[in-house]
This record gives structure tokens, C-alpha cells and sequence, in this order.
């Protein structure tokens, strides 16, 4: 097989040929072009006609000259990008005007990303990182951000276009013959003219190269620091012509000159000056440094600031100075007054201010009468002063200097040969790097077809470059490829591959013919008959078109004929098809390169890498690593030839070729050892070889029987069952040749690798440990294992042998080949300091931390075994607990492993793991993710550890998630799952979006001012939670009342006009019914969305109750006095507005109370609203700080609704709190609660039952005795002497009810100390009827006399107090589940029954028997109806029945309404139950019976229940669905909502219409991030707000 090698490694194959055309060549033909003679129109005359009319039409006659074949050039750089490690070409193409720049990956076809044109030709165009900080020492570049944009070069400016979409253009003070972009800005170099010295005295030469470091900074000269080549050194201003750049770096920053006179060429390194070199040169140029220099100080200054006068070049004494302007920093001299505005301002302002403020006047004129070079002198209309001569600037003395900002400091000059030709400078120069990382600086001179090669190291202390001998290589041109190697045109023809300067091979690239391999005759034979090959004209024909123009130029060019004709008839070189020979190298990247062909077609053509699988890879740089420099490029370079030879391996053949390779190398015969001979190369034979082997013979041979014997798929079969099952004896193999097992096999020390071989071994055992640490890396293991079982067997290492046979049972056979080394050659075996005889084991490792035994460091490579590092010292840190562990320059926890000489590298690796202390670091949790994240551990790569030792890091990821810190950069937000942070972090600071509603409100002027409440919705958020519709937009709609609503009436012929009037005012009070229950809905959905600035006061939206009429949009007005409307209609919905708005504010704000006093309302009508706003408040809990003295003096005022909103809200604010001064302060309210000789206060009613309310609230859930006893007796409160208590006693009843079951909620039957009260027994006569008791306690005198309005008697008026003592059962009963207690709470069974009962106060028993049953609701229809008694459920009719069945002793109206009301009871009972729980099954049921509820109501025989019970019990059926569903926005519970929002007329009033819209408000509650909770609080208040039985119209409090 080794011979086999030999031939193979003669040629590398190069890959995926294409034909390359640039890019930019075929779109600039598409491509819309300048319409130059546009320009000129738009151009006033008196500018085109400069001051010397010729020369400017010249200049536009020049224009419109007929297009040459345009000069095209072009640039491939490697495209980066952050997203993925994509691979692609950036191609930047520059014909004419324009500069095309596009991208393109070998999967994705180029396209353009953009296209620039401008006015003049382009002289160039390049990619150039400016850095844009304020400081500019050396250090901030390391860190600054970088700006990265792109320059194209015009005659006279520059323009550059930032990828951030800025643009900027600076203008040249002269003429640039070349750019360079560096790593602080641009470089110019100046083109020297044939009128290079000025007329007039001799004046000190002008610099020829300078410096740009942004487009907004001035243009300064180069500072040329030379070395000891001129005795000591000296510093000044680059002036010689002679100098010419050829190369610039960026990374070592280099430059390489060349000197036309000397013919030598320099490397210098490129920096910031420093502070002594400045002042060196500009007091050199001061003093006058040289005799010559008679010209005042700052004529440097002054000549590159000529211009900014506004004067043209050519006036100027320096006629090269082709300048438009340059900046000025000092006019502070009243000499320099009269300077132009140029753009040294801009200089000044801050670099973020845009740069299109600096294109002044100037730039303009200047850009488009450009013609050519500026040739004519002519003024410019920036400069106003009589006195601005070029001359003037001359002699003002004060000017500042210009003060430069970059040196080039001498590194290295070339040996000075005796022979110099001319013409030697270097065409093209590039950095190299060999496999082994060493650097070369390799330039190609061309002229005497040499590349030579500079070797250069960075110095220990990494301050500078040591350059190191030249060695030369016979070529005719060259290019990196950047794996670590280059390629070499020889003279010849042939493309060779070298790695730094040592040949690796030749490289074959299929499709065209390698130059060696072809006809033996040296001269070409064309295939036309010529009669002599000779004469150049034939030649020409024979070479094709493209080089025409070489061979006629009459200039001979740097590629000049004669040396074509050399290379053509060399003696090497010979053709097949005439032609086609590779003619140069150009655009390398990455691995790809462009070559030229003679015939002037172009082919890419990709180099293959040095290894495509991770496991060879890493085991490469394992061993390039441990191994001297020398050696191991001769490794590589031998395994490149291998690998890469034509017809190259499969990606799963490459592991076996590898290993074939390196045992060669080592010493080891592979033919003869077992399971290397059996190594499958699948077709890896190159056609080339291939006919060398013999031909197969078609019958077969035994061989082939054996292969199969030995195949893996043989093996599987035989070890199946079936085949033990079968009985198969299994089949042996022939043993192998029994000679090849007998004689043993010995290694051959004369190898490369013999004498690294435990070296090898052991670094390719820690490779082994660090893949252990990769679960996706389980094959690769495998392969690894067989090698490593060698190599120990033959270097007698059992302990080795045995950890290898632990892990790996199965594959390691016990017994195996051994190849015997000699014992005399031992000794040529160099056993490095590093290995040990115990095999180094990471799982181990870990265990015996775990343990908490002593453990001696784990020994790694760096750069490899990153993973074994990473897991040593997370365990460290995180186990041990030792903080210094990451934070060490060098741990105890590792020994790095280090071939003695290479020490730089080792020191380079430990930089880059230096532990940030930037972020705040509690616990050694935080500190390990923060660690990790710095090193670059990402989630993905955590995936990939085994989960065990993963664990520790998981513990700490898990701790870290719950509590991260705020200043944690995005990566570390990354690795605990906490994306959400980094997205806040970048985004916090962003302006609110614009509300989502704006598009649907009429551009009218009213609406624009108009706010409906909601705009300071969190639109961010609504738009993540439901991203895929426009229902939050829906729901606006809906909910808004500050527009006036369309009345559309139909105007019948019938109608009068003032008929027709009323009727539309008729509609609108219908539809104000509507309009006035909104904002209960309102307030639910935008619960908590605005924290109030404490300057403004809170923006109340306005209750529009006017509407507009269609066609012509007419207003319609309730107070035209043509209609009654309800005197105080709208004050309720005042008050709930201000509630609404109140709710708005979010818990958290900042509010005190002098912002609610600032709130109050200037006018009286705006009075309810502030009440309702301070009930909110209270709601909110920031009633509390309101000062006491404030509440006293709102309620002093005696307004009702103030009162009632401020009791109702302090009452909130101090929930279940039993505050003794809110206690005294309701308690003036309810003269129940006053002592019996007290004066009697004349309280309005409403305020009365607010206190009650107020009182269960304070008092909720403490049982408290006295409370309990009044607020019992206050339930069934006879209506008193007088007037007293005559009207909304319903209201006053209910209220006492719901504050007792407040005040005992939940406490069932141990209510301690009140067993006297006989609670629920009294509760229970309340609710059914009977005599009344007599009063016992203090307040008997008040109830002897009786009523004069009432006539009630000795029973209980159980329509007033049935509904409040139902609720305070079910509140004081609540989810204790006491049967006693349900039963007296079960419908009734019989018809006599059931007609001593209300129908609506069975929904309330209902509702009440299923809160105490609390865990027998089941979300399922069966369980609805299992509430309905028995004889209901067999007489009812079904509601879509059309005949009426007849019974005389049953009241089927009776039956239906008691029927629908229990299972609207049922219903909300379920609502209750599962309140916010979102649960499917309780959806479910529910939207079926509203369905259901939907379609009784357009059923024929509805009148029997009557429209009014069954909209009820719709209403109540969708208040509990939208409590189930609370805050998920359901659509189907919307689209109920919506419907019943759009039915107006008939039996709908404003109760309806509240519940349906405190349903939507329930649906979206604060925008969908609050839902509703079970509690018991919670029921009690969800009881209060959606007590089933709704008001008929806005002011009804019964």
C-alpha cells in the first residue's frame, strides 16, 4: 500500500471548477446609468461658463466623448457575518462611474448589494473600517467601534458610504495617485506632476503621503520615523518621490515601500504618532531644518490650506494641489476672518451629528462642474473677502499647524545585491502563513520571476516584528490560500503548492491539463498549417484576442511580451490545446482563488482543506502541537499530499486514511498489520492510478469469499437470534494467512514519528478524554479507540490498555497484533516530561472532586481540549467553591502541556480566557455562568456535554435564571434561557409605539385631540399576545365612548320632520343606554396600563352622548328638549368613567396627595367623575395616602356620589384591615352603628348602603361579633316612621347581606362567640318568610312605630331580604362543602312550592348552593342540569316547541322561567369555580348554553319565559364564560360579545348592555396580563360586581 502512496502524493486535486466572470462586469450593463447631460441642465448657465468660457466647454464636451471600452478592476474579500459561519464572496467591481458591491456564497448566486454611481470616473474603490472614539491613543482602537464603509476614490474627493446608510465626502487637497485603507483610516499618496517645484524661491519639498482617519477629520501629513540606515534616527514628514507604497497590512498594521531610486524594498510598521515625534516635525519645520528653507513656518499648513479660501488649485504657486478645501481648527485670528465656511466646523461636532449638514455650498458647485482634472482657475463664489488671494493665507503666520497623526517607524530593509535591475518592484505582496502558524511576508518581483520570502515573529514582549533571511522561489505569480499554505505559478506553467517555503506538490486541476503531463514533443504543433511558428504574428492568433494588446502595445507593460515569448517556448512548457495556460493568480480567498487563462476566460477553482471531518482535524492539531516545527510541517504537508490527491477520500474514508498515513510514519507496515489491511478507501483510486492495477477477472476468486467473512454485516448476522434459533453453526474465516500472525511484526525506527511516538500517544489520549465530553462525537470515539489500543499494546502501557478496555468492552479484543519494538531502538524513543504512566481520566477527575479527595491537576492542551478545561474549572469553582479557579492566570487545577519551545502561544491562549470584571457577581453560581458565557459557552454547546457533568452546570444555569442581574451582557441572558432581558436591555429605552386604533379614527379635526382612554395600552406586548388578528383593535372599537355613535333612522313618507326629529332622538337614547355602560368594560381593560406623570393631571376620556345622523352627518342631541330624557341619566356613568380612568393607573406608580387633590375637577358637572376616580384610587390602594384632612373635607361637601365613591374607595384601600379611624368614619354613615341617643344625621340613602358595603369590606373575613349582629338585623330592616327607608330598600337589605357574608367569609359553622345570633337560622327565615322575631338589643325604640307608608306586619318582606341573606349564606358557607346548609338551598320540587318563590331568586340559590358545594361543580353540561328539580325538568317545555301543551295545576310560565334561572344560577356558579383557569371542558359547557340561551330567544313561543328572564340568563351565561376565559381574549366569547353589542333596540337596557360589556372588559382584563383568582376575597368581590340581577336603566339602585 505504501507505494500505492508514493504515486498518489505527486498531486493535489483542486475542486469545484467554475467559470468566473465578475460579477459587476454583467449587471453594469443592465444597470441605470448617470445621465450626465441631465446634470448639466440642471446647472445654472454662469457656472458652466467658468471664468474661462474654453476650458469649461471642453470640459463638457469631454463628457459626452463616445465610450472607450470602459477600464474595469476588481476586489473578492471573505464576507463575515454575525448570524451563521456562512462562507461568501464579497465582490467589489468598478467600471466607469460606478462601483458595484455584491455578495455571494457557493449555495447563493451573487447578487448586488449595492450599486453607487457618481459624477466622475472612479479612480478606485475599496472597503475601509473607520474607528469612531474620541480618544485616540493606541488603546482605544483595540476596543472602539468600528464604522465599516466603503470608498470610492474620484479625482478630486473622496466619497464614503458608511453600511449604516451615512454618507460622507471629503474633498482632496491635490492629486491622489493611490489609497490604502489601514487599520486607523484611509492613506493617500500623493501623484508626483511633472511641475513639481514651485516657481519662486526654493521652498521646503510637500509630504507625499497622508492620512485620513475619519471623512470628518482633516487630511495630515505621514510622519516617517527612519531607522539606524541613516545614522541615528530621524523624524520628518514622508517628502521623497521616490518612495512608493506597494502593500499596507491592517493586522500586523505594515506597510512595504519601494524605492524607484535604490531599487530596494522597506517594511515599515504603521502607528499613532507620539507625543515627541509631533512636536519634533512641526518644530523641524519651523526652524527650517535645511538651509533652503526660507518660507514661513506654517507654509506646510498653508499650502493644504489654500484652498479653503476658495481659490482654484492652479492659482495657487503649488500648482498640484488640486484641492476643493481643508479644514481649518483656529480662527481666532482677525487675519483669517475672512475664511470660507468650510467643513472645518463639522470637525468640531460630534462624530454622531449627520454628515450631510457638512456638504456646504462648495461641494455642490464643485461636484458637478468637475470637468476632468480642474485644469482652468476659477473662482468660487464661497469667499466674500476682497483680500482672499492664495497669497494671503501665506503669510499669515499664526495659522495652526497641521498636526499628523500616523508614523511609519523602519523595520526592515532588503540586502543590497550588486546586481539591482531596474524595474524591480514587486507587483503584488501578501502574508502567508505555514502550517505550523510561522509568518511570511512574501512579495513577487516580477521582472526577474522570483517570489521571495521574508520569515518574521512577533518579539517575546509583542511590542515589534523580527524579520527574519529571504528565500527565493522561481515564480511567475503567487497568491495565499488561506489554509496556511500558498499557491505558485513556476515560470513553466505549473501551479505548485507550497506551505510557507516548503513545496507540498503540484496541483492537478481536472479539466484543464496539467503542463508535465502531455506530449513528450517540445514544440506546440498548431493545428492550422503555419509556415513558421516562429514570427510574432501567428503567435498573436495562436494566443487569441485578449493579448493582442499585450504583444502590439509599443510600451512594454510590467507582464511585457518578451516575457511571454519566454514562457511560451520554454523548453518545460508544452500545450495540448493551444492557449489555454494559466497566465496569473488573482482574488484569493478563503480557499479559492481566480486563475487567469491566456485566452482571457477566468476559472475559480477551490483547494481542498486539510481535513473536512473534526475528528482528523482535531487530532491533527493535536499532534501539529506537541511536535517540533520542523517535523511536524513535514507531517502535514505529507498527510495534505495524501489526503488531497485527485480522486480524494469520502468524508468517512478519510479517519482511515489518516490513520494509514500517520502509522506509515511511525514506522508501522499497514499492509501487514490486521485491521489497517482491511481499511475501505471507497473509490478513492484517482483515474490517473487507476489502470496501473490489475484488471479484476470476471469468475471471482477466494478473496472476495473471504472479504465477505470478514465484513461488519457478516458479523451482525451471526450474532443475531435468529440464527442461533436456527441452529447456523457460525462460519469461520480462514484464519488469515497463518505466515502474516506468526512472524511478528517490528516497527521501522528510521521514521519520521518513531522517535515522538509516546508523545503522539499520549496527546491523542487526552483528544480521547476531551471527545468523551462531546455526546454528539460517539463514532468518532470509536475510531480513536482502535488506534490508541495499538499503539499502547506495542508501547506495553497496561494500565492503558485496561481504562480503554473499560470503556469500551466490545471493541477492545483482549488479545491483538503486536508490533515489537526493538529494545535497542527504545532509546531513539523520546518519553516527554508530561507523560504519565497512569492513563489521565476526566470522568475520573470529576468523581474523586465529587468525593472531595485530593486530586492532581488534569493535564490538557490548550486550543484543543477546550471542553476538559472548561470542565475542570467549572467543577472548581462551582464544587470545590474556590473563586480564584477562573479567575487565576495560571490554575492548579490544570497542567498545560507544552512542547518546550513554543512558549508565546501558550502565554496568547491564557489572554483570552481572562475573566471580566465588569458585571456585578454575587454567588459562585453567578460567577460560573458569567465565566462561561466570557469563555463563549453557549446552550448548544451545553446540549452537547454528558448530562452528568452537565449537571453542576445546569444547577447553576437553574439558579441563576430565577434572579439574573440587570447588568448582565446578552450572552450570559442567552445561557440561562433569559432572552427576554437582553431583548429589554436594548430595548428599554424605546418610545412607546403609536396606538394601534390610530388607523381606524377619521382624520376629522374633533377626533384628532380626542382620547378614548386607551392609548396607553401597551401595544408591544397586546401585539405578542395575539399576534395573528386585529381583535385588541376590535375591542377598542367596542369599548370606546368618546365618539358620538351613528343613529341611523330610515325617514319613511309618513314621517313629519319633526316626527322624524324625535324619531332619531328616540334611537340615540336607546343607543345611549349602550353608550353609558361602556366604560365599566373600559376600566377592566385597561386595568394597570399608565403610570401618571405627577406634573399632569390624569386624562379623563369624555362620555359623548351625542350622535351624528347619516347622510350628512347632522348632530343629534338629547337636550333639544324635543324628547324626555331621565333627569341625572348620566351621572352613574360619570362615575364609572372616572372609575375606569382611575383603574388605569398601575399599583406601582408614584402618587401622593397633593397629585388626587390636584386632580379635582374646575367644574361641578365634572364632580361625578372625580368620585369615581377616587373610588378607583382606593381600589388601586393608593387611597391611602390621601390625607385625612382632605377626606374629611370632601365629605363635608355633602355631594353624594363623592361621598359614596370616597367611603367605597377608603373602605377598599384598607381591606379585612379593621382600621379603628375608617370604622369611625363609616359608622357616621349608618345609624345603625350609632348609639341610640346619638342625633340623628340626615344621610341620603345611597351613602347609606356605600357604608355598609364599607363596613364588610374593613371587617372582611374577621368574624367580628358586633358588626355581624347589626349588619344581621340591618338585613331585615322594617321601613321606619316618616319617610324613612321607603324607597331602594332592596339596595339597603342586599348591601347589609353582602357585608355579613364579607365579614364571616368563609368561616362556616365555627363562628366563634356568635352562636347566640343563631346566624344562619335567621339567615334562613330572611330567605324564606315568617314572623318576624323580636328586636332584641339597643335599637327597639327605634322600630315602635310603624310606617305610614308601608304596611308590612308581623312577617318578614322576604322580596327585600331574600336576595341578601341567599348571598351571605353562600359567602359565610363558601367552599366548605355543608350539606345541611346546600339543602335549604335546593330549588323547590313541587308547583305549590315553587310559587311561593321569585324565579330570579332561584339563580340566586342555585349560584349560592353550588359556592358551598364548591367541589361537587363538574365542568359538564349532565352536571348543569342536575340542579333542576325533577318535575321542572319533565314539564318544562322545550322552548322550540310550537304547541303549548295544557295542564290545569301546572303554571308552565312559572316552570320555564324557574327552569332557565337555575341553570343561568348553575352557570355562574361554574364561572366562579373556574375563574381564570382557561379550563376547555367548563368552556366548552358554558358556550353551549349560551347557544342555546341564543336560540330560545328567537324562538316562537319565548314569550312564555319572557324576552326579559331569557336576556338575563344570556347575560349572566357570558359574564361566567368571560370569567373562565378571563384575560385569554377567546374569539369565540368576542364574537358573542360583539353581537349582543350590536343589538340595540327591544328589551335590551343598560343593564344588558353592562354585563355584556363588563364581559368583554373580564375577556381582556389589563390588555391580557391579568386574569381572575379563586380566593375567597376574590368570590366575595366577584359576587358584588356581577350580582346577577342588572338595573333596568342607569339610575336604578334598587
Amino acid at each position: 500500500m505504501s507505494n500505492f502512496y508514493e504515486e498518489r502524493a505527486t498531486m493535489i486535486a483542486a475542486g469545484d471548477l467554475q467559470e468566473f466572470v465578475p460579477f459587476g462586469r454583467d449587471h453594469c450593463k443592465h444597470h441605470p446609468n448617470a445621465l450626465n447631460l441631465q446634470l448639466r441642465q440642471l446647472q445654472p448657465a454662469s457656472e458652466l461658463w467658468s471664468s474661462d468660457g474654453a476650458a469649461g466647454l471642453v470640459g463638457s464636451l469631454q463628457e459626452v466623448t463616445i465610450h472607450e471600452k470602459q477600464k474595469e478592476s476588481w476586489q473578492l474579500r471573505k464576507g463575515g457575518s454575525e448570524i451563521g459561519e456562512v462562507d461568501y464572496d464579497e465582490e467589489l467591481y468598478v467600471a466607469g462611474n460606478m462601483v458595484i458591491w455584491s455578495k455571494g456564497s457557493k449555495s447563493q448566486a451573487l447578487a448586488v448589494y449595492k450599486a453607487f454611481t457618481v459624477d466622475s470616473p472612479v479612480q478606485q474603490a475599496l472597503w475601509c473600517d473607520f474607528v469612531i472614539s474620541q480618544d485616540k491613543s493606541e488603546k482605544a482602537y483595540s476596543t472602539a467601534e468600528v464604522e465599516k464603509c466603503m470608498c470610492i476614490l474620484q479625482s478630486s474627493c473622496v466619497n464614503v458610504h458608511s453600511i449604516e446608510g451615512k454618507d460622507y465626502i471629503a474633498s482632496l487637497p491635490f492629486q491622489v495617485a493611490n489609497v490604502w485603507p489601514t487599520k486607523y483610516g484611509l492613506l493617500f499618496e500623493r501623484s508626483s506632476s511633472s511641475h513639481e517645484l514651485p516657481p519662486g524661491p526654493p521652498r521646503e519639498p510637500l509630504p507625499t503621503m497622508f492620512s485620513m482617519l475619519h471623512p470628518l477629520d482633516e487630511i495630515t501629513p505621514l510622519v516617517c520615523k527612519s531607522g539606524s540606515l541613516f545614522g541615528s534616527s530621524r523624524v520628518q514628514y514622508v517628502v521623497d518621490h521616490a518612495i512608493k507604497i506597494v502593500f499596507l497590512n491592517t493586522d500586523p498594521s505594515i506597510v512595504m515601500t519601494y524605492d524607484t531610486v535604490q531599487n530596494l524594498h522597506s517594511v515599515w510598521v504603521l502607528r499613532r504618532v507620539k507625543a515627541e515625534e509631533e512636536n519634533a516635525v512641526l518644530k523641524f519645520s519651523e526652524q527650517g531644518g535645511t538651509p533652503q528653507n526660507v518660507a514661513p513656518s506654517s507654509s506646510l499648513t498653508a499650502h493644504l490650506r489654500s484652498l479653503s479660501k476658495g481659490d482654484s488649485p492652479m492659482a495657487s504657486p503649488f500648482q498640484n494641489y488640486s484641492s476643493i478645501h481643508s479644514q481649518s481648527r483656529s480662527t481666532s485670528s482677525p487675519s483669517l476672518h475672512s475664511r470660507s465656511p468650510s467643513i472645518s466646523n463639522m470637525a468640531a461636532l460630534s462624530r454622531a451629528h449627520s454628515p450631510a449638514l457638512g456638504v456646504h455650498s462648495f461641494t455642490g458647485v464643485q461636484r458637478f462642474s468637475l470637468s476632468g482634472h480642474n485644469q482652468s482657475p476659477r473662482r468660487h463664489s464661497i469667499s466674500h473677502s476682497p483680500e482672499s488671494n492664495s497669497n494671503s493665507s501665506l503669510l499669515a503666520p499664526e495659522t495652526e499647524p497641521i498636526v499628523p497623526e500616523l508614523c511609519i517607524d523602519h523595520l526592515w530593509t532588503e540586502a543590497i545585491t550588486n546586481i539591482r535591475e531596474k524595474n524591480s518592484q514587486a507587483s503584488k505582496v501578501f502574508i502567508t502563513s505555514d502550517l505550523c502558524g510561522q509568518k511570511f511576508l512574501c512579495f513577487l518581483v516580477e521582472s526577474q520571476l522570483q517570489l521571495r520570502c521574508v520569515k518574521f515573529q512577533e518579539s517575546n514582549d509583542k511590542t515589534q516584528l523580527i524579520f527574519g533571511a529571504i528565500t527565493n522561489i522561481q515564480a511567475k505569480d503567487a497568491a495565499p490560500v488561506e489554509i496556511d499554505t500558498m499557491l505558485v505559478l513556476e515560470s513553466s506553467g505549473n501551479l505548485v503548492l507550497y506551505t510557507g517555503v516548503v513545496r507540498v506538490g503540484k496541483v492537478f486541476i481536472p479539466g484543464l491539463p496539467a503542463p508535465s503531463l502531455t506530449m513528450s514533443n517540445p514544440m506546440p504543433r498548431p493545428s492550422t498549417p503555419l509556415d513558421s511558428v516562429s514570427t510574432p504574428m501567428p503567435l498573436s492568433k495562436l494566443l487569441g484576442s485578449l493579448d493582442e494588446v499585450v504583444l502590439l502595445s509599443p510600451v512594454p507593460e510590467l507582464r511585457d511580451s518578451s516575457k511571454l515569448h519566454d514562457s511560451l517556448y520554454n523548453e518545460d512548457c508544452t500545450f495540448q490545446q493551444l492557449g489555454t495556460y494559466i497566465h496569473s493568480i488573482r482574488d484569493p480567498v478563503r480557499n479559492r482563488v481566480t486563475l487567469e487563462l491566456s485566452n482571457g476566460s477566468m476559472v475559480r477553482i477551490t483547494l481542498p482543506e486539510i481535513a473536512t471531518s473534526e475528528l482528523v482535524q482535531t487530532c491533527l492539531q493535536a499532534i501539529k502541537f506537541i511536535l517540533p516545527k520542523e517535523i511536524a510541517v513535514q507531517v502535514l504537508v505529507k498527510w495534505y499530499s495524501v489526503h488531497s490527491a485527485p480522486g480524494g477520500p469520502s468524508y468517512h474514508s478519510e479517519w482511515n486514511l489518516f490513520v494509514t498515513c500517520l502509522m506509515n510514519l511511525m514506522g508501522y507496515n499497514t499492509d501487514r498489520l490486521a485491521w489497517t489491511r482491511n481499511f475501505d478507501f471507497e473509490g478513492s483510486l484517482s483515474p490517473v492510478i487507476a489502470p496501473k492495477k490489475a484488471r479484476p477477472s470476471e469468475t471471482g476468486s477466494d478473496d472476495d469469499w473471504e472479504y465477505l467473512l470478514n465484513s461488519d454485516y457478516h458479523q451482525k448476522v451471526e450474532s443475531h437470534l435468529l440464527s442461533r434459533s436456527l441452529c447456523l453453526s457460525p462460519l469461520e474465516a480462514s484464519q488469515m494467512k497463518d505466515e502474516d500472525l506468526s512472524q511478528n511484526l517490528s516497527l521501522d525506527s528510521s521514521t519520521l514519528l518513531f522517535p515522538h511516538i509516546p508523545a503522539i500517544f499520549f496527546v491523542l489520549h487526552l483528544v480521547y478524554e476531551e471527545l468523551k465530553l462531546n455526546t454528539l462525537m460517539g463514532e468518532g470515539i470509536c475510531s480513536l479507540v482502535d488506534l490508541l489500543v495499538q499503539l499502547a499494546r506495542d508501547l506495553k502501557l497496561e494500565p492503558y490498555l485496561d481504562h480503554y478496555y473499560r470503556d469500551y468492552p466490545a471493541l477492545v479484543r483482549t488479545t491483538g497484533q503486536v508490533c515489537t519494538i526493538d529494545q535497542g531502538q527504545t532509546g531513539f524513543m523520546h518519553h516527554p516530561s508530561f507523560f504519565t504512566s497512569e492513563p489521565p481520566s476526566i470522568y475520573q477527575w470529576v468523581s474523586s472532586c465529587l468525593k472531595g479527595e485530593g486530586t492532581p491537576p488534569y493535564p490538557y492542551l490548550p486550543g484543543i481540549c477546550e471542553r476538559s478545561r472548561l470542565v475542570v474549572l467549572s467543577i472548581a469553582l462551582y464544587i470545590l467553591g474556590d473563586e480564584s479557579s477562573v479567575s487565576d492566570e495560571s490554575s492548579h487545577y490544570l497542567s498545560r502541556i507544552t512542547p518546550a519551545p513554543q512558549k508565546s502561544q501558550a502565554e496568547q491562549e491564557e489572554n483570552r480566557f481572562s475573566f471580566s470584571h465588569s458585571t456585578s457577581v454575587s454567588s459562585l453560581a453567578e460567577r460560573l455562568v458569567v465565566w462561561m458565557a466570557n469563555v463563549g459557552f453557549t446552550l448548544r454547546d451545553l446540549e452537547t456535554l454528558p448530562f452528568g457533568i452537565a449537571l453542576p452546570i445546569r444547577d447553576a444555569i437553574y439558579h441563576c435564571r430565577e434572579q439574573p442581574a440587570a447588568d448582565w451582557p446578552e450572552a450570559v441572558c442567552l445561557l440561562i434561557g433569559r432572552q427576554d432581558l437582553s431583548k429589554q436591555a436594548c430595548e428599554g429605552n424605546l418610545p412607546k409605539g403609536k396606538s394601534v386604533l390610530s388607523s381606524d379614527v377619521p382624520s376629522g379635526t374633533e377626533t384628532e385631540e380626542e382620547d378614548d382612554g386607551m392609548n396607553d395600552m401597551n401595544q408591544e406586548v397586546m401585539s405578542l399576545i395575539w399576534s395573528e388578528d386585529l381583535r385588541v383593535q376590535d375591542v377598542r372599537r367596542l369599548l370606546q365612548s368618546a365618539h358620538p355613535v351613528r343613529v341611523n333612522v330610515v325617514q319613511y313618507p309618513e314621517l313629519s320632520d319633526h316626527e322624524f326629529i324625535e324619531e332619531k332622538e328616540n334611537r340615540l337614547l336607546q343607543l345611549c343606554q349602550r353608550t353609558m355602560a361602556l366604560p365599566v368594560g373600559r376600566g377592566m381593560f385597561t386595568l394597570f396600563s399608565y403610570h401618571p406623570v405627577p406634573t399632569e393631571p390624569l386624562p379623563i376620556p369624555k362620555l359623548n352622548l351625542t350622535g351624528r345622523a347619516p347622510p350628512r352627518n347632522t348632530t343629534v342631541d338629547l337636550n333639544s328638549g324635543n324628547i324626555d330624557v331621565p333627569p341625572n341619566m348620566t351621572s352613574w356613568a360619570s362615575f364609572h368613567n372616572g372609575v375606569a380612568a382611575g383603574l388605569k393607573i398601575a399599583p406601582a406608580s408614584q402618587i401622593d396627595s397633593a397629585w388626587i387633590v390636584y386632580n379635582k375637577p374646575k367644574h361641578a358637572e365634572l364632580a361625578n367623575e372625580y368620585a369615581g376616580f377616587l373610588m378607583a384610587l382606593g381600589l388601586n390602594g393608593h387611597l391611602t395616602k390621601l390625607a385625612t384632612l382632605n377626606i374629611h373635607d370632601y365629605l363635608t361637601k355633602g355631594h353624594e356620589m363623592t361621598s359614596i365613591g370616597l367611603l367605597l374607595g377608603v373602605s377598599a384601600a384598607k381591606l379585612g384591615t379593621m382600621d379603628m379611624s375608617i370604622t369611625r368614619l363609616l359608622s357616621i354613615h349608618i345609624p345603625a352603628l350609632l348609639p341610640p341617643t346619638s342625633t340623628e344625621l340626615d344621610v341620603p340613602h345611597n351613602v347609606q348602603v356605600a357604608a355598609v358595603v364599607g363596613i364588610g369590606l374593613v371587617y372582611q373575613g374577621t368574624a367580628h361579633r358586633h358588626t355581624a349582629e347589626v349588619l344581621l338585623a340591618e338585613i331585615g330592616r322594617p321601613p321606619g316612621p316618616e319617610m324613612e327607608y321607603c324607597t331602594d330598600r332592596e339596595s339597603y337589605s342586599l348591601a347589609a347581606g353582602l357585608a355579613l357574608g364579607m365579614v364571616c367569609l368563609g368561616h362556616g359553622s365555627n363562628l366563634i362567640g356568635m352562636s347566640d345570633l343563631n346566624v344562619p337560622e335567621q339567615l334562613y327565615q330572611y330567605m324564606v318568610g315568617g314572623h318576624r322575631r323580636f328586636q332584641a338589643g339597643m335599637h327597639r325604640e327605634k322600630h315602635k312605630s310603624p310606617s305610614y307608608q308601608i304596611k308590612e306586619g308581623d312577617t318578614i318582606n322576604v322580596d327585600v331580604t331574600c336576595p341578601g341573606a341567599t348571598l351571605a349564606l353562600a359567602m359565610i358557607y363558601l367552599k366548605t362543602n355543608n350539606r345541611s346548609i346546600a339543602d335549604w338551598l335546593r330549588a323547590p320540587d313541587t308547583m305549590y312550592l315553587l310559587d311561593f318563590v321569585k324565579p330570579e331568586f332561584l339563580l340566586l340559590r342555585t349560584l349560592a348552593r353550588c359556592l358551598i358545594l364548591w367541589d361537587d361543580i363538574l365542568p359538564n353540561s349532565k352536571w348543569v342540569d342536575s340542579n333542576v328539580p325533577q318535575i321542572i325538568r319533565e314539564n318544562s317545555i322545550s322552548l322550540s316547541e310550537i304547541e303549548l301543551p295544557c295542564s290545569e295545576d301546572l303554571n308552565l310560565e312559572t316552570l320555564s322561567q324557574a327552569h332557565v334561572y337555575i341553570i343561568a344560577g348553575a352557570c355562574l356558579s361554574l364561572g366562579f369555580r373556574f375563574a381564570g383557569s382557561e379550563n376547555l371542558s367548563a368552556f366548552n359547557c358554558l358556550h353551549k348554553f349560551a347557544k342555546d340561551f341564543m336560540t330560545y330567544l328567537s324562538a316562537p313561543n319565548a314569550s312564555v319565559t319572557g324576552p326579559y328572564n331569557l336576556e338575563t340568563c344570556l347575560s349572566v351565561v357570558l359574564l361566567s364564560l368571560a370569567m373562565v376565559m378571563a384575560g385569554s381574549g377567546n374569539l369565540k366569547v368576542l364574537q358573542l360579545c360583539r353581537f349582543l353589542h350590536m343589538k340595540t333596540g327591544g328589551e335590551m337596557n343598560y343593564g344588558f348592555h353592562l354585563a355584556h360589556h363588563m364581559a368583554l372588559g373580564i375577556l381582556f382584563l389589563g390588555g391580557g396580563r391579568y386574569s381572575l383568582s379563586t380566593s375567597n376575597s376574590s368570590i366575595a368581590a366577584l359576587l358584588c360586581a356581577l350580582y346577577p340581577h342588572f338595573p333596568a336603566h342607569s339610575t336604578d339602585n334598587r
